[in-house]
């Protein structure tokens, strides 16, 4: 609380960076409780990264009530801005709110009489420096800097950072060759590239432990997003919930919690990033079944075939070998008919492909992608090995082959697996 004191005291103009999440809401609403001591206001940058928890929207909607009576401005940010995707070799990058994706949009735009909603279509005029798909860390900097010129003197950006939670973090709050607000390590000055600005980051609560979140929760009745609660409901402690950005380093190993606390929104956010979509791999009910999957645009169909395989390394190295070994011999009989593999075209005419009289890289990476176990759309059939392999699959993967799966598509496969999921292992011996 000494340290709100220093910041309400010795800056001119105050705005709290705000993401819904646990650590920048116990910041909010302490610095709220000081605001109405000084009798002062301060703004709220809140960026939506569209991909969030309807429990974060209800949240944020909230905290804006909470402190709406020292609010001078929140900004309400849904711009298209360029965020880590790291479930995603292929597109490391993803742009929320993108116009160009709005049939994928996780939510509608959103609404709020109380915030200023600032989007690609009403962003203001001296934002000259905001293009689409600009970095998420850019824009921050670039704001911070047409906020202090909006506002002049000294400008405190408060950031809810903790630097127990990541040594990047902790780098960030101890470096000693920052230059700091009349000394204050949990101060730094902020630089755009090479210009020097008149705000200054600040770290109110850089000290604390996870604990001391939750205890200020309870000891001070803080509101709090409702999602952590079903997160301990779900088996994470506090140690190991994260929120921001699902598609991120750190938050894509709890991206599976979408599924199980809230599915309407794991069904939309399934199918709006790539990585993700094909990312329902990892937590599959069944080894088999269509895959559901689609081409990136800057990806060939070669380079999607390969990825597709790499992707099923990751799940079931079995499987991927069982494929890249029809697929081997699928090129090579067509090399012995005088197509090299250099010469297989991306594309075929579709007709030709459909009747099995073409080789191209398309029809073997959506052979790939509708996880055709027999490979049947390489002219293969089933074989007493490719039955044998079933079988040794099944003794890994006991609870992951479905025979009810409705996306197998194939009648043998599925009384194949009907058999095993009864356990027929007779049909082993056979």
């Amino acid at each position: 609380m000494e340290r709100f004191d220093i910041i309400f005291k010795r800056f001119d103009n105050i705005y709290f960076s705000a993401s819904g999440g646990k650590d920048s809401s116990v910041m909010l609403q302490l610095a709220a409780r000081k605001a109405r001591e000084y009798r002062k206001k301060f703004s709220v940058l809140y960026i939506d990264l569209e991909a969030q928890y309807t429990a974060t929207i209800e949240h944020i909607e909230v905290l804006i009530e909470e402190v709406s009576d020292v609010l001078d401005t929140w900004y309400w940010i849904a711009m298209p801005l360029s965020l880590r995707n790291a479930v995603s070799v292929i597109q490391p990058k993803w742009i929320c709110w993108d116009e160009k994706d709005k049939n994928k949009w996780v939510r509608d735009m959103p609404v709020n009489k109380r915030a200023v909603i600032i989007n690609e279509h009403n962003y203001p005029k001296e934002w000259d420096w905001f293009e689409r798909g600009m970095e998420f860390e850019d824009f921050i900097l670039y704001f911070a800097k047409w906020f202090n010129q909006k506002h002049g003197g000294y400008t405190a950006v408060g950031v809810g950072i903790r630097s127990n939670e990541s040594f990047t973090r902790f780098n960030t709050i101890i470096d000693h060759r920052k230059e700091r607000f009349d000394g204050y390590n949990w101060t730094t000055r902020m630089h755009l590239r090479q210009e020097v600005l008149n705000s200054y980051t600040v770290f109110p609560l850089y000290d604390w432990g996870t604990e001391d979140i939750w205890t200020a929760v309870a000891r001070f009745d803080l509101k709090f997003n409702e999602i952590y609660e079903l997160m301990y409901k779900n088996g994470l402690s506090i140690h190991e919930q994260r929120l921001c950005q699902p598609y991120g380093d750190d938050q894509r190993n709890g991206l599976d919690q979408f599924r199980a606390l809230e599915p309407d929104s794991w069904e939309k956010v399934l199918n709006r990033v790539h990585g993700v979509n094909f990312g329902n791999i990892y937590c599959r009910t069944s080894l088999l079944g269509n895959m559901k999957s689609e081409k990136p645009d800057n990806m060939t169909w070669e380079q999607y075939a390969v990825f597709l395989l790499e992707s099923l390394g990751l799940y079931a190295p079995e499987l991927r070998d069982h494929y890249h070994t029809k697929i081997k011999t699928f090129l090579s009989w067509y090399e012995k008919e005088g197509v090299p593999l250099k010469d297989i075209p991306e594309e075929a005419d579709k007709k030709l492909e459909s009747a099995k009289k073409a080789a191209s890289w398309r029809r073997v990476a959506r052979a790939i992608e509708k996880n055709d176990f027999w490979m049947k759309r390489l002219t293969f059939g089933q074989t007493k090995k490719d039955v044998q392999k079933l079988f040794e699959l099944k003794k890994k993967y006991a609870n992951i082959i479905r025979g009810n799966d409705p996306s197998l598509g194939d009648k043998q496969l599925s009384e194949l697996a009907q058999k095993m999921e009864a356990g027929n292992d007779k049909e082993n011996d056979k």
